[in-house]
């Protein structure tokens, strides 16, 4: 047996034996003094002080993921009161104008969101002004297609005609785009939010809070066109 083969299986034999007496060293302090391992500044140092380095470098990973969790959890506890109160001011709107303006208020100051546009297709339901961005059916098919017949969500990049449609600007100063399709008994239009960065709103984006205001602006605009 070669000297590196003899030394790898003593090696191993030691290994094998502490993992077999965890408390080997508790019975013989003095060996676990005596023991010195290298340290990052390249000084030797004792076997409990690089013990006790290690344990406070996970305590101060623990502790970072403890606060962002913290930080997660208060972001969250933000989000859900700001979209509960949305939440109400669409429900008690008198009108589509009212609803509208609810929301643009709410995701221009409560969301700070950069772009958001209300896209409505005109079927002829529309009795008064809105601020809605209307569109015709004509546009809507040739379009935006895509997008009405999408089963959930499209985030990430549209096409330019689509961003021009949509928004209502050029579309070089949007970068990403997330856009949820609204539909009741046929399609309404779409409910699109715009950020400047390319990288916001992405293929793996959540799209809770979307989804969750698209389906009440899904019974709540009919309601209103009927009035």
């Amino acid at each position: 047996m070669t000297t590196k083969k003899a030394q790898a299986k003593e090696l191993q034999s030691v290994r094998d034996y502490l993992t077999g007496h965890p408390n080997f060293f508790e019975e013989n302090p003095d060996i676990l003094e005596a023991i010195n391992v290298s340290h990052d500044s390249g000084k030797a140092i004792s076997l409990v002080e690089r013990q006790i380095t290690i344990m406070r470098d996970k305590n101060k990973a623990i502790s970072a993921q403890v606060e962002q969790l913290i930080g997660t959890a208060k972001n969250n506890d933000q989000l859900l009161a700001k979209t509960n109160q949305l939440v109400l001011k669409l429900i008690q709107a008198k009108d589509l104008n009212s609803l509208i303006e609810a929301l643009d208020t709410s995701l221009k100051n409560d969301f700070n969101t950069e772009f958001y546009s209300l896209t409505l297709i005109d079927k002829g339901a529309f009795t008064s002004k809105t601020s809605a961005n209307l569109i015709s059916e004509e546009d809507a098919k040739s379009k935006i297609s895509s997008l009405l017949n999408a089963q959930k969500a499209v985030s990430g990049v549209l096409r330019e005609e689509q961003m021009k449609l949509l928004f209502k600007q050029p579309a070089t100063s949007i970068g990403s785009v997330i856009a949820l399709p609204l539909n009741s008994s046929e399609p309404l239009g779409i409910l699109a939010l715009g950020s400047s960065d390319a990288d916001f709103y992405t293929h793996d984006i959540g799209t809770v809070f979307i989804d969750y205001i698209g389906a009440l602006l899904n019974e709540l605009i009919p309601s209103h066109l009927k009035a």
